[in-house]
């Protein structure tokens, strides 16, 4: 049996801020809403494909010590268009755990931008060449490791 990836399930805080920064920051579309009291959902796509589900039912933000989810990673089709969302993430507010483009590891051609959404769960956009030269903040471990 081979599994592939299917969508992914946030637990947030307040459906409304976060349906905000993932639809209308990062660009997915709203695929269906449940907005009964107590059951409030937005299922998240590419227009098409359900990719993740945002369930608002956390009582706190994300908690990067306990198990669970480390961190949600997106890919970009190039470089340049991780920059885009560098600059629109910026005006936004949002605050990036590193200073712009970094590298995956030294020497590494992949690379990207880290930085939480509303309820503080790490989120990546990165690319898989276009970041040769980028500084890398961690010699030790992978960047997108401990952030």
């Amino acid at each position: 049996m081979t599994l592939s990836h299917g969508h992914l399930g946030l637990n947030v805080t307040d459906l409304d801020r976060s349906l905000a920064f993932y639809r209308d920051v990062l660009g997915f579309s709203l695929l269906a809403e449940g907005k009964e009291e107590g059951r409030r959902y937005a299922f998240l796509g590419d227009g098409e494909q359900l990719l993740f589900t945002l369930w608002q039912q956390a009582k706190g933000p994300y908690g990067e010590g306990r198990a669970g989810l480390h961190h949600l990673a997106f890919q970009a089709d190039s470089i340049e268009r991780v920059r885009a969302y560098e600059t629109a993430l910026r005006e936004y507010g949002v605050e990036f755990a590193y200073d712009g483009v970094v590298a995956h590891a030294e020497g590494a051609a992949s690379g990207g931008i880290f930085f939480h959404d509303p309820d503080g769960i790490r989120l990546e956009i990165a690319v898989p060449s276009g970041a040769e030269g980028a500084p890398v903040p961690n010699e030790s471990a992978p960047t997108c490791g401990f952030f």
